[in-house]
Order: structure tokens, then sequence, then C-alpha cells
């Protein structure tokens, strides 16, 4: 049975075409991967068969009382609101109900009986629905989400805008499996997620009997759960049956015969116009050079597709720095608590260390109090000499207005406009993306502007906080390889096993001195 129906839908942004005369289908218990490039739009995707964005052509149907759940790697928690206040959230249909059942409550005694008669019938079909949904029970349901996720430990009463980014996602993952939509829409759900976490996701997904659509780089991840892809790419989205593995397999062969087809098709334009032109002027020939004309002019033609620039990382590196990168002496870092015991780590030149752990131990936190930017509740931190620091944070700050050439020309007022670009562009940015808003980017897209400006400063020692979010395949792959070529030290928190164990040679598991509950 079909739950959701697309019908040649066309989509853009300004003359920046995203998707033109695309027809989808879902039917029930499909495990649907979303897969493409940085910047091809399988967010926008998500957005318009959401009703978040309105299309520019196309129809969208949903079959009737369907519920949808959708984790959007954009989404917003206000400040205020607690974890608990945001599960519960997940029963607003209920509360309404209950609120409904207390203003009937509230107008019986002032009805007629007539009146009266409609409102005890209205009464029981609310009771009998806040029954069957365990709405007297909504608590206990709350709390046993929570602690599955690992937010039990956090305090359901803690305020949704203190959590890491990590905690964030596993707060609207919560809401989202409470809610017990017939459709899961999963935008990178693994981002910000810990080892343990993507562990649990893996076997609920697997678990989960409805139909789901996933957006995820993360291969490993997408192999476990999905049984279909869908690739979108050059403004169409096409099938393949089975996992990310098949579908490369599927997808360079189907490449490789449309190279080759369309090498021939060349090679007969090419001597069909030969003839053409050698014949026409000739009376006896003619005949024969007007019917190979019309051949040509009716012949279809194989259009190959611009291939997409492939991102180049180099980091430019400095002088070499001191023995020591840092050290730290009884070091405690937290906000209005601690997260560690006292601390004395050290970090010799030439280490390429990953920090791994649960979200919100103090992974972020840590990096932050070694660059000065967080002061630590006691003890310090010892910075060593001839340092180049560069570091690249989780995210952009939300609705920044200026482009992307503005950024970096922020970074580098001496670069021509040209150098601008042409950095740009080595990072796998197109001139539609140079000339945008960072706004209006994708997560991946504004990912590669930070790490724009991280290549293209000298540095001696790195310290990244989840370089890989949102990075497409490719990205990620080109990112590794620079970064295990890079000759200066690397301080790494990354979630991903696949990418870090082949960039450091050591890993600190901060969970061993995080003095929060695991």
């Amino acid at each position: 049975m079909s739950i959701l129906n697309v019908e040649h839908l066309s989509h853009g942004f300004g003359d920046r075409a995203i998707f033109h005369d695309v027809s989808f289908r879902l039917l029930k218990g499909e495990h649907i991967g979303l897969v493409g490039a940085n910047g091809e739009g399988k967010s926008t995707f998500l957005n318009i068969v959401t009703g978040k964005l309105q299309p520019d052509e196309g129809k969208i149907e949903w079959s009737k009382n369907v519920k949808v759940g959708y984790l959007d790697q954009h989404a917003v928690l206000e400040k205020g609101q607690t974890i608990r206040h945001v599960l519960k959230s997940a029963f607003s249909d209920l509360f309404a109900m209950e609120k409904r059942m207390n203003e009937i409550c509230d107008r019986m005694a002032e009805a007629s009986e007539e009146e009266l008669t409609e409102m005890m019938d209205e009464l029981g079909t609310i009771q009998d629905l806040l029954n069957a949904h365990d709405f007297y029970i909504l608590d206990s349901k709350v709390e046993e989400v929570g602690r599955a996720l690992g937010l039990e430990e956090i305090g359901l009463e803690k305020d949704v805008t203190e959590l890491s980014g990590g905690q964030r996602t596993k707060v609207l993952l919560g809401k989202l499996l409470l809610e017990k939509p017939d459709i899961l829409l999963l935008d990178e759900p693994t981002n910000y997620l810990d080892e343990q976490h993507i562990e649990w996701l893996k076997r609920y997904l697997n678990e989960y009997e409805n139909a789901f659509i996933l957006i995820s780089h993360d291969i490993p991840f997408l192999n476990s759960v999905i049984n279909l892809i869908y690739h979108m790419e050059n403004q169409k989205l096409d099938r393949y049956v089975g996992d990310y593995d098949k579908f490369q397999e599927v997808y360079a062969v189907k490449k490789a015969q449309l190279e080759a087809a369309y090498r021939r098709q060349q090679q007969e334009i090419s001597d069909l116009e030969d003839f053409v032109a050698r014949n026409k002027a000739r009376v006896s020939t003619r005949n024969m050079a007007m019917s190979r004309q019309k051949k040509l002019d009716k012949m279809e033609k194989i259009e190959l597709a611009a291939e997409r620039p492939k991102p180049e990382f180099h980091f430019q590196e400095s002088r070499a720095a001191g023995r020591y990168i840092f050290q730290t002496n009884d070091l405690v870092i937290g906000y209005d608590e601690p997260l560690s015991s006292p601390l004395s780590l050290a970090m010799e030149r030439g280490q390429k260390i990953a920090l791994i752990g649960a979200n919100g131990i103090g992974k972020t936190t840590l990096l932050k109090s070694i660059l000065g930017l967080i002061p630590p509740l006691s003890g310090d931190v010892e910075l060593g000499d001839y340092l180049s620091i560069g570091y690249f944070e989780q995210e952009m700050a939300p609705g920044n207005t200026t482009t992307c050439i503005e950024e970096i020309w922020k970074e580098f007022p001496s670069y021509t406009q040209y150098q601008v670009r042409s950095a740009l562009a080595k990072c796998g940015l197109t001139t539609k993306h140079i000339e945008s808003q960072i706004r209006v980017l994708s997560g991946g897209e504004q990912a590669k502007v930070r790490l724009c400006k991280l290549i293209n400063k000298e540095t001696n020692v790195l310290l990244l906080d989840e370089p890989t979010n949102h990075l497409d395949v490719d990205a990620k792959e080109e990112l590794k390889r620079a970064l295990k070529a890079y000759k200066g030290s690397i301080l790494l928190i990354c979630h991903e096993p696949e990418f870090y164990r082949d960039v450091v040679s050591e890993i600190w598991d901060c969970s061993k001195w995080t003095t929060r509950l695991l």
C-alpha cells in the first residue's frame, strides 16, 4: 500500500534548480536510504513532503490518517523548555483532548437535556481514546524512553538550551519515538550521537515495522538498516534495490554504460555531420545528405551530467611547534558544575589523538578549555611554544547572512577574488554555492566553508570537533586522506570509528574521567 505519492516535483532557490520533474512512491514497510552529495536537496525534499516548504510545481499526496514523525537536523528547541516538557509534547493531541474534556465538564451545569446527552457521548469517546493511548501513565512512558536514551542521567528537568548537540538530538529522537508515527523521516540522526546510542538506534530501526526514510552519510550505519536506496543527483531521484554497497555497484555499471553509449553516439554524429558537409552541395548526393541531416535532427541526444567538483583538502603547515602542545594541571572543566575529575594531561608534538565517549561528558568543553574559550572551574592549562592552532567548531552560528565569498574574505583580507573563489572551489563548492548566503546552504556545504578557512591557515595543531558531521562520502574520504598526510598534531572529537581509527595513533576515552553518570 502506498503511503506517500510525489508526482512531477520541481523546485529551486533563485536560479538554482534542485529538482526537475521528480516522482517518488513510498510503500508500507519500506526502509529507504536517501543519498547524494552535499547540496543535492535531500533535506529540502523532506521539508517539501512534510509541508514545511511549498514546491514550485508538483503534487504531494499522503494516504489518509498517516502520522508522520520528522527528525530535522536543523530543529530548534526553545529556552525555558525542559527535557521532560519536550518529550511530553509528543502527546500534544492527547493533552488537547483532555482540555476539551475539561471544557465540556465546565459547561455541563448550564446545558439543556439534549445538549447534556451530546456532551456525555463526546466525553465517553474522549475518555475511551485517552485510555486506549495510555494517557494516564504517560509519565512512566516518558521516563522509560529517557532511560533508554541516557536522558535520565542528565536530568529530565534540565533546560534544553543547555544541552550538547548530541543530547539535543537524543531529546528530539525520544519525542519522535514516543509519538509512534506511521512513518519516520530521519535527517542525519547519527550526527552528534555517540557509538553506544548509534548501536541502540540501529537495533530500533532494524526492528521497526513501519516505513522510514533515512538521510545519512554514515555508510556502515546506513547499510545495516535499509533495504532500498534513492539516489539524488542532477535534479533527479533514482531507485536502487539493496543497500548502499549494492547501489554503488549498479550505479558504476549504469554510468559506464551511459558513457560508452555517449561516445558511440558522438562518433555517429561526427560521421553524419562530416557526410552532410561533404555531400550537400553535389546534385548526385544531395538527397543522401538530406536523409542523413534528417536522421541527425531526429536523434535523441545523450547528455552526460556535469561531474560534481571533488573536494581537495591540503592543510597548510607552519613551523614546528615546541615539544609540548599543552599540559593540564589538575584541570577541572565544566560550567555550573564539574564535568571532570582533576585532569593532568599532556599532548606532545606529532601526536594524533581521538577523544571519544558519550554525549555531554565534556569532550567539547575540554577543547574549549584548552583554547581558553571557557575558564576552568579549577586548575590550569599551559600551552606550548610556537603554536599555530586551527580550530573546527561543531556548528556555525545560525542566521549568518554573509556570502561564502565574504566569509573567506573576512578571514583572509589580502586574498584577491580569484583566490577566494579558487579556495572555495577546491573544497567542492560550485559557483552558485560560492555566491550564496551561508544560511541557505546545506549542513555539508557549511562544513566545507569552515574547512576552507581552516586549510588555508598555516597551522601546526588542529583541534577538530566532529568534523565529519554533514559531510558527504567523497568529502569525508578526502578529509581522512588530508589528516593522515598532515605533519602537525591533531586532537579530534569523532563518533565514527571508521574515520578516526585511520587518522589517529591514540584514543583518549573521556568516560574514564567524567563526573557524569553513564
